[in-house]
């Protein structure tokens, strides 16, 4: 065992760079722990490997004593055969090195090794990609762990996490990947690079990559919001007035806008203006829809748009999706209101009145349940009119819409569709 560890010991700092003291620390102590209970009963023990020889050897610190030892002493009988000019209070070696050590040592020896190796080779990681933190890194996917994909960096293995993986997005083994590093962990079990896709920080740095202008510096990035694999806003603005940021970002025949997508796995992307003024940010964050009227609330941070009846389903977006996004990218709430419905001063009635009141009719007029029509009406839904240019599969995709209303609602399309068309005969 002795000479077999010391050769271990050398290949180990050749091949993988790590101290043989280094080492050779580690498996003291791992020794010790192992086996302090085999050693001796005494609480101050030491075990040492002879750096020349490899002998393993262990000693207890005990106590000189007349009478009535306990574990961390000795009788001054017992330890004048060794001691002969030691006195009572005084501390000595005492070696206690069992006779099965070496079976001990070797396993022992063997995981601390191991141990030690991977705690060298993370600090080796963290010195190669700590600068790269922030930044996007490519890979090839080797295998899928516990739902996590494990990508291969090269010098070092990456972990994209299921919340840092885009639902919509599938790869396979041998896949090329790339994704931003948002930081380097050596004390996680596993792969020490943590990588996201799903991050924001991805799509500045896709930006900065494939805009000029961005990485130069003349146009700027202020906002993101993202819902990653659907659907992404960024608010840009220029320090060039002779520049038009959106049209940086979008490229020529919209090649730039379009590069990142493909990279996105087809994600849409909508560029916007910034501005200063809350109200202008406010329209070109809830594009495509058009305000007939914006009020402000800067105490409270509210935005109220007024729209109509064909903007509605605009503003609130395929699930809510365009007014939830365009809220995370102002950092303010927005209300979306039907302007025929906008209050006057003299009304006391309160928009979640008025909102009851359209969803008591549109549940009416459709005859499904209450809380499914309150789902249509939060979806932008607010008339038959508004429902009749939506497809199936859109009202299929809206949580909370059972099979049986989404049939009775394309019933009730079709025959209104149908009555419409026999007046006109």
């Amino acid at each position: 065992m002795n000479h077999e560890l010391l050769a271990i010991l050398d290949y180990m700092e050749q091949d993988r760079g790590v101290s043989k003291d280094q080492l050779i620390d580690a498996v003291e102590k791992a020794l010790l722990t192992a086996s302090r209970k085999s050693i001796h009963p005494a609480s101050d023990l030491e075990v040492k490997i002879d750096r020349t020889t490899g002998d393993i050897r262990a000693w207890a610190n005990l106590e000189v004593v007349e009478a009535n030892p306990n574990n961390d002493q000795i009788l001054l009988s017992a330890a004048r055969v060794r001691y002969p000019e030691v006195q009572p209070g005084e501390t000595i070696k005492w070696e206690v090195t069992p006779e099965d050590f070496g079976r001990i040592a070797a396993q022992t020896a063997k995981q601390a090794i191991l141990q030690q190796i991977r705690k060298a080779e993370k600090a080796i990681v963290k010195d190669e990609f700590e600068d790269k933190v922030g930044q996007i890194v490519n890979g090839i996917v080797r295998r899928y762990d516990a739902g996590s994909i494990i990508v291969d960096l090269q010098k070092a293995e990456g972990i994209l996490s299921p919340r840092d993986k885009v639902p919509t997005e599938q790869y396979m083994p041998g896949d090329r990947i790339n994704a931003v590093l948002l930081k380097v962990d050596i004390n996680v079990a596993g792969p020490s690079l943590i990588l996201s896709r799903t991050s924001p920080l991805f799509i500045r740095r896709l930006l900065e990559r494939e805009v000029s202008e961005i990485h130069d510096g003349v146009v700027e990035i202020v906002a993101i919001a993202r819902d990653p694999g659907v659907r992404t806003k960024i608010a840009v603005r220029s320090g060039d007035p002779r520049i038009d940021p959106v049209g940086a970002c979008v490229g020529m025949r919209g090649m730039r806008v379009k590069n990142i997508t493909n990279e996105l796995g087809g994600e849409r992307v909508d560029v916007i203006n910034y501005s200063e003024n809350i109200m202008e940010y406010a329209a070109n964050a809830l594009h495509p829809a058009k305000a007939e009227k914006i009020e402000v609330d800067e105490s409270a941070r509210i935005v109220t748009f007024y729209v109509s009846p064909e903007n509605s389903r605009l503003a609130f977006g395929k699930k809510a999706q365009n007014v939830k996004l365009a809220q995370k990218l102002l950092g303010w709430k927005i209300d979306i209101k039907a302007a025929e419905e906008e209050p006057e001063e003299e009304k006391t009635e309160s928009f979640d009145e008025k909102k009851a009141h359209i969803t008591e009719h549109l549940s009416g007029l459709l005859g499904i349940p209450l809380a499914e029509a309150a789902v249509l009406v939060n979806n932008g839904f607010l008339t038959i009119d508004g429902l009749k240019a939506v497809q199936v599969s859109d009202l299929e995709a809206i949580e909370g819409l059972s099979p049986e209303t989404v049939s009775v609602i394309v019933d009730k399309i079709a025959k209104q569709n149908s009555a419409g068309t026999s007046e006109k005969e």
